[in-house]
């Protein structure tokens, strides 16, 4: 069998295959002897019929229609190896030479990576974050820590700014017409929380149990987004929030640490660690867009094509799940259909994009993985999905996600790889160390203990 390609375009290429025909008597004999089985012939056993015999009872033609069906898929994974080719999509195959007894002639075009010419890596220059951890973003942990173990006492007074209520909601038009779907009973609020409606937080200030307030505001989704209403709050009880004491007695029952000293100094490490991820993310999120901007690489417009459509489904099932009409979603998201799909459009290229850039880079520098390095990134995943480690692992086996889990893997070194030849600078001045940045955003060591147990036990 001879291979060779010819190039129609920067991401389209023809591979022909030659095979001479005694190459293809295996897969004829092996199409007579599949047919043979099928069919009963007195005076032959199934299985033995003669290929004259076959011949005669069903035609050559069917014979070789079947012989070469089954030989022209292995015929065409031997040409990708040979020519080192890697499709992107199903191929379009065309059967150009068949005749019995003459050598065969296949060809196939395929969309394929196109070569990209990648910039000076060192020209690329990002600016980000500072890593700035100040007492207010401890204090705020502290006040959460502390709101963990508050307690709640119904008092007969009115409610205040940090009170925890039960109220009944009912909503009606300005003509006084009540709304049957904007009611509601018994639900709980925390005043000054400004999670629910506008204005509720006024109305429910100074409102005793058994009081009743009515305030105008706009509702903000559902069918009737927009709709100004007035609604009619009530409220059946008030809870005045304790909070315990911040002293060490409550330290030592909340944490592991014994003094308020040792826990804010916890605190303020495992701040700085995330904001340290979150800096090491946004360089690396940075890097690629400027990479984006400077890389001209010609897409498959099939590609593009399928991998816009795809997409599209995947938002439409998801809004389909939650109930939400895709106008609706337009209305909220304060585009118009065209926006929509120039925004979708712009993401699917530059996605693609990027996974030819990572992976032209994986293939250049010859970047691998070892089996440390795929089970670790798979313990994060599982993490990151909730699921049991041992169950999510059977769920990727089963369904042939370790491809796409190693592909996951050299990318994001491929992507670490860059942003390490790139400047990256915080917005003081400094320059900023990214060498530690994993596949996934983290930083290199942290939870590696953990992540080993579990895949131990894994």
């Amino acid at each position: 069998m001879k291979s060779t390609t010819e190039n129609l375009s920067p991401t389209r290429v023809k591979l022909t295959i030659e095979v001479p025909f005694d190459e293809f008597k295996p897969a004829l004999d092996k199409a007579y002897k599949s047919i043979g089985s099928q069919i009963q012939v007195p005076g032959f056993r199934r299985g033995k019929v003669p290929a004259a015999v076959v011949d005669q009872r069903v035609g050559r033609g069917v014979v070789l229609d079947e012989a070469i069906n089954a030989a022209l898929p292995d015929w065409y994974r031997q040409a990708l190896v040979e020519t080192n080719l890697q499709p992107l999509g199903q191929p379009e195959i065309d059967l150009s030479k068949f005749a019995d007894g003459e050598d065969i002639e296949v060809t196939a075009e395929l969309d394929v990576r196109p070569e990209i010419e990648l910039p000076d890596l060192s020209s690329i220059a990002v600016e980000v974050e500072d890593v700035d951890v100040t007492d207010a973003d401890i204090d705020e942990q502290v006040e959460g820590l502390r709101e963990r173990f508050a307690t709640y006492t119904g008092v007969e007074r009115g409610a205040e700014a940090g009170d925890q209520v039960t109220i009944d909601l009912a909503a009606a038009h300005k003509d006084g017409t009540e709304i049957e779907d904007a009611t509601a009973e018994g639900l709980p609020y925390r005043v000054g929380g400004a999670e629910m409606l506008d204005g509720l937080d006024e109305a429910v200030t100074g409102l005793e149990p058994g009081s009743t307030a009515t305030f105008a505001t706009t509702l903000v989704g559902g069918e009737l987004k927009d709709t100004e209403v007035d609604v009619t709050v009530t409220v059946t009880e008030v809870k005045q929030t304790e909070l315990p004491e911040l002293d060490e007695e409550f330290v030592q029952m909340a944490s592991e640490f014994d003094t308020v000293e040792e826990l804010r100094a916890d605190l303020r490490e495992r701040i700085t660690r995330g904001k340290r991820m979150e800096q090491a993310a946004e360089a690396r999120d940075l890097v690629l867009e400027e990479i984006l901007t400077k890389v001209d690489a010609p897409l498959p417009e099939n590609l593009v094509t399928e991998e816009i459509t795809a997409r599209r489904q995947q938002i439409e099932q998801q809004l389909a799940m939650s109930g939400v009409a895709f106008e609706q979603y337009l209305d909220d998201q304060e585009q118009t259909a065209d926006e929509f799909e120039a925004e979708l459009e712009k993401s699917v290229r530059d996605s693609i994009v990027s996974q030819f850039v990572l992976d032209q880079i994986v293939a250049t520098d010859e970047i691998g993985l070892d089996d440390n390095e795929l089970t670790q990134h798979i313990m994060r995943r599982a993490q990151q999905s909730g699921e049991d480690p041992n169950s999510y692992i059977q769920h990727i086996m089963e369904h042939n996600h370790v491809p796409e889990m190693v592909s996951e893997v050299l990318r994001g070194k491929a992507l670490a790889s860059l942003v390490e030849g790139a400047t990256v600078t915080s917005k003081s001045g400094a320059a900023v160390d990214l060498k530690a940045l994993q596949a996934d955003g983290s930083l290199k060591g942290e939870g590696d203990d953990a992540e080993a147990e579990d895949a131990d036990k894994a």
